[in-house]
C-alpha cells in the first residue's frame, strides 16, 4: 500500500505520556514537510494536571526518537504508535489503521534521513560511504511513501557530500554516479549534482557512465524541463553531455543518433518540449563561444565606430590592443581607377578572438549623417555595406571552434525534421545570436544550410520567418542577401528566398517596393545572369509601376532584353499590358455574375474576351475561384462591389486586393477560408462601407481593429464568428 507523506496539520491524536498518564488533543505544525529538524509538540508535562488541556513545555525532536513501534489490542479497536524517547515513551492514537501506518512510515523515514545526514556529513572511509549511499537509495526506492521529496532528499544529501569533498578519485566519482542512477530516472538532479556531472563529462567524456547513466537523465530533462532560466545548471549539464558524445570515436554520428532518439521514429515528435530545450542549449553553447569577446565590448570598438572609421584608442581601456594597418600600395594601384579608395582595415584582438574588418568609403559616406547620433546603430546596418563589400573574419580557440561546430551541426539536424522546422524557424526568426557570431564567416557559412532549408520549405509559416520579426528590424532575408555580411554565393540563396516568398503571399507592392529600394542592383545582376525569379521580379516592378524613374525603367528593360528568358517574359508583359488596356477601355457590362463552379481559368478567359472598363459589380458566389484570381480582379479599375460568398478565396488574395482595389465599397467574404492574417489587410481599404465576414475565422480583436480603421464602414455581418 502507498501512503502520502504527512502534510501540515495532519496529526490530531490522543497522547499518553509515561510514567504519568493523561490524554490531550495535539496538532503538529509542518510535520515532516521540510528536511530541517521539526518537532512533535505533545501535551503539557504538568505533573499535577489530570485534564487533557494545553501542550508540553518541551517538544520532542525527531532525532531524539529511539524507536517507533506499531501497537494494537485484540479486544479494543485502538490504532496506536509507541515512540521510545529518553526517559519514557509516547503513545499516539490514530483514527484508523491507514492513518496509523502513514504516521509510522513517515516517522521511520524522517528518523533514517537524519541518520544518513549525520553519517554522510563526516565521511571517513569512502567504501563505507558508498555502502551507505546504496542503502539510502534502496530505502528511497522501496519506501511506501509517495512524495517528490522522498527521492529528492537522498540526491540532495549526496550532492552536498560531493560539493564538500573535492579529493575524490575518478573511480569514486563513477561509483557514486552508478549508485544514485536509479533515483535519476524520475527526478532532475539538484544544481550541485549537475556541476559534478558536468565535471565528469569534461574530464571523462569517453566513460561508459556518460552513455549508460547520463543518457536517460538528459533525455528526461529535454522531455520535461519547462524553463532553463530557472534551472541553468540543467542546461549546462545537457550541453556538456552532448559535447562528451561528440568526443567519442563516431563523433557527430553519435550526436545524430541521440537527436533522432529524442525525436522518435515517427514523423511527429510526441514531446513538445524537446525542440525548444534543444534550441536553448544550442543558443547558449554558441553564445559561450563568443562570450570572452562579448564581455570585452566595453573595451572594443563598437560596430558603429568601425563603420565610421573613428578609432580613438586613447579613449578606451588599454587591455585590448588596437592597431591600424596601412593600405597596401599594390591594392591602391589596382583600385586607382575607382572613384572611392578603401579605408584602412581595423584589427581588434581579444585574447583568443581576432576580428578583421575592412570597409570602403562608400559605406562610410552613406552613414555619415548618423555619426552624431548617440543611438546604437541597426545590427545589419553595421554589418552590411555595398556589394563591393567587406571581409570579416573571427578566429576562435580550438575548444570554442569545436563547440561551435558541434552545435551548429545540431541546428542543421533539427532543420531536417519536417515537423520541427516551423517551430525552429519561429525560434530563430529574431536572430538570437550575438553580433560577433554574425560577423564570423565560419558561423554564417555553416548556418546557411539551416536558412536554405527554411527557404525550400513550401509552408508559409516556415519561409515567412526569413523576414524580420517586426518592422524596423532586419531578418535572415536581409542578412543573406547581396550586401549582407553572410552572403557568399553571389545571391543564389537570396534568389531562392525571393522565389519562395513570391510563390506564397508576398507578391505584393510592399514587398516589391522594398526590393526596389534596397536590392534593385542585385536583382538586376541576377536577372542579367538568367535567374528566372529575378526576371519575374523586374517584370512585376514594371507591371505594378513600382519604378518611377524613367532611366531606371529603361535600364530594367535593357536587362530583361539581354537574356532569352528575360526577352520572352518581357514580351509576355507587353502582351498583358495591351490586354489590360483593352480590358480597362470604357465599355462592357456594369454587372457580371459567373456561373457556379466556374474556376480561375474561366474568369481569366472571360476577362480577356473584351472590354470591362465599366464593370462595377462582380459576383463570384458559389464558384470554385481561389486567391489566384486576385491577379485578374485587380485589373478592374471601376470595380466597387465584389461577392466572393462560399468560394476558396483566402488570405493571399485579400492582401493583393487591399493594395490595388482601394475604391472597393462592398465586399462579401461569407463562408470563405479567410483568417485574421488576411482580414487585417482590409484596413487599408478606406472606401469599404459594407463588409460580410459571416462564418469566417474572424477574431474579436481583429473585428475591433477593422472598425477603428474603416471610418466609412456601415454594414457589417459577423455572425457565426468569434466576434459575434
Amino acid at each position: 500500500m502507498r501512503y502520502k507523506l504527512l502534510q501540515e496539520g495532519d496529526i490530531q491524536v490522543c497522547v499518553i505520556r509515561h510514567p504519568r498518564t493523561f490524554l490531550s488533543k495535539i496538532l503538529t505544525s509542518k510535520f515532516l514537510r521540510r528536511w530541517e529538524p521539526h518537532h512533535l509538540t505533545l501535551a503539557d508535562n504538568s505533573v499535577a494536571s489530570a485534564t487533557p488541556t494545553g501542550y508540553m513545555e518541551n517538544s520532542i525532536s525527531y532525532s531524539a526518537i529511539e524507536d517507533v513501534q506499531l501497537l494494537s489490542w485484540e479486544n479494543a479497536p485502538k490504532y496506536c504508535l509507541q515512540l521510545t524517547i529518553p526517559g519514557g515513551t509516547v503513545l499516539l492514537q490514530a483514527a484508523n489503521s491507514y492513518l496509523r501506518d502513514q504516521w509510522f512510515h513517515s516517522l521511520q523515514w524522517k528518523k533514517k534521513i537524519y541518520k544518513y545526514k549525520k553519517v554522510l556529513s563526516n565521511p571517513s572511509r569512502w567504501e563505507v560511504v558508498l555502502k551507505e549511499i546504496r542503502t539510502l537509495v534502496d530505502m528511497a526506492l522501496t519506501s511506501p511513501l509517495q512524495d517528490d521529496s522522498i527521492h529528492q532528499a537522498p540526491l540532495e544529501i549526496v550532492s552536498k557530500l560531493l560539493s564538500e569533498n573535492n579529493n575524490l578519485t575518478t573511480q569514486d566519482h563513477e561509483s557514486i554516479i552508478v549508485a544514485i542512477a536509479p533515483l535519476l530516472e524520475n527526478n532532475h538532479p539538484p544544481p550541485d549534482l549537475c556541476e559534478f556531472f558536468c565535471k565528469h563529462c569534461r574530464e571523462r567524456p569517453r566513460s561508459m557512465v556518460v552513455i549508460e547513466v547520463f543518457t536517460p537523465v538528459v533525455q528526461r530533462i529535454l522531455k520535461h524541463n519547462m524553463d532553463f532560466g530557472k534551472c541553468p545548471r540543467l542546461r549546462l549539464f545537457t550541453q556538456e553531455y552532448i559535447l562528451s558524445l561528440n568526443e567519442l570515436n563516431a563523433g557527430m554520428e553519435v550526436v545524430k543518433k541521440f537527436i533522432h532518439s529524442m525525436h522518435g521514429p515517427t514523423g511527429q515528435c510526441p514531446h513538445p518540449r524537446v525542440l525548444p530545450n534543444l534550441v536553448a542549449v544550442c543558443l547558449a553553447a554558441i553564445y559561450s563561444c563568443y562570450e570572452e569577446f562579448i564581455n570585452s565590448r566595453d573595451n572594443s570598438p563598437s560596430l558603429k565606430e568601425i563603420r565610421n572609421g573613428c578609432q580613438q584608442q586613447c579613449d578606451r581601456k588599454p587591455n585590448i590592443p588596437l592597431r591600424l594597418l596601412h593600405t597596401s600600395p599594390d591594392l591602391v594601384s589596382q583600385e586607382a581607377t575607382l572613384s572611392e579608395s578603401r579605408l584602412k582595415p581595423v584589427i581588434v584582438t581579444s585574447n583568443e578572438i581576432h576580428v578583421e574588418v575592412e570597409r570602403n568609403n562608400t559605406a562610410n559616406q552613406k552613414m555619415t549623417a548618423s555619426v552624431g547620433n548617440d543611438s546604437e546603430p541597426n545590427l545589419i546596418d553595421c554589418l552590411m555595406v555595398s556589394p563591393t563589400c567587406s571581409t570579416m573574419s573571427i578566429e576562435l580557440s580550438a575548444q570554442a571552434d569545436r563547440i561551435l561546430g558541434c552545435y551548429v551541426e545540431i541546428l542543421k539536424m533539427l532543420s531536417d525534421y519536417d515537423d520541427w522546422r516551423p517551430a525552429l524557424a519561429s525560434l530563430l526568426q529574431p536572430i538570437p545570436f550575438p553580433k560577433e557570431a554574425l560577423a564570423h564567416e565560419k558561423f554564417t557559412k555553416e548556418l546557411k544550410y539551416v536558412i536554405q532549408r527554411f527557404a525550400e520549405d513550401p509552408r508559409q509559416e516556415v519561409h515567412s520567418c526569413l523576414l524580420s520579426v517586426r518592422a524596423g528590424k532586419d531578418g535572415w532575408f536581409q542578412l543573406y542577401s547581396p550586401g549582407g555580411v553572410a552572403c557568399d554565393d553571389d545571391g543564389e540563396l537570396f534568389a531562392s528566398m525571393v522565389h519562395i516568398l513570391m510563390g506564397s503571399c508576398y507578391k505584393t507592392k510592399k514587398f516589391l517596393l522594398s526590393l526596389a529600394e534596397n536590392k534593385l542592383g542585385p536583382c538586376m545582376l541576377l536577372a542579367l545572369r538568367g535567374n528566372q525569379t529575378m526576371v519575374e521580379i523586374l517584370c512585376l516592378m514594371l507591371e505594378y509601376n513600382i519604378i518611377d524613374n524613367n532611366d531606371t525603367q529603361l535600364q530594367i528593360i535593357s536587362t530583361l532584353e539581354s537574356t532569352d528568358v528575360g526577352k520572352r517574359m518581357y514580351e509576355q508583359l507587353c502582351e498583358r499590358q495591351r490586354e489590360l488596356k483593352e480590358l480597362q477601355r470604357k465599355g462592357g457590362p456594369t454587372r457580371l455574375t459567373l456561373p457556379s463552379k466556374s474556376t480561375d481559368a474561366d474568369l481569366a478567359r472571360l476577362l480577356s474576351s473584351g472590354s470591362f472598363g465599366n464593370l462595377e459589380n462582380l459576383s463570384l458566389a458559389f464558384t470554385n475561384v481561389t486567391s489566384a484570381c486576385a491577379e485578374h480582379l485587380i485589373k478592374l479599375p471601376s470595380l466597387k462591389q465584389l461577392n466572393l460568398w462560399s468560394t476558396q478565396f483566402g488570405d493571399a488574395g485579400l492582401r493583393l486586393l487591399s493594395e490595388h482595389l482601394t475604391m472597393l465599397q462592398v465586399l462579401n467574404l461569407c463562408e470563405t477560408p479567410v483568417t485574421d492574417a488576411g482580414l487585417l489587410a482590409l484596413s487599408s481599404m478606406k472606401s469599404l462601407c459594407s463588409l460580410n465576414m459571416n462564418s469566417t475565422k474572424l477574431s474579436a480583436d481583429t473585428y475591433e481593429d477593422l472598425k477603428a480603421k474603416l471610418p466609412n464602414l456601415k454594414e457589417v455581418d459577423v455572425r457565426y464568428t468569434e466576434a459575434w
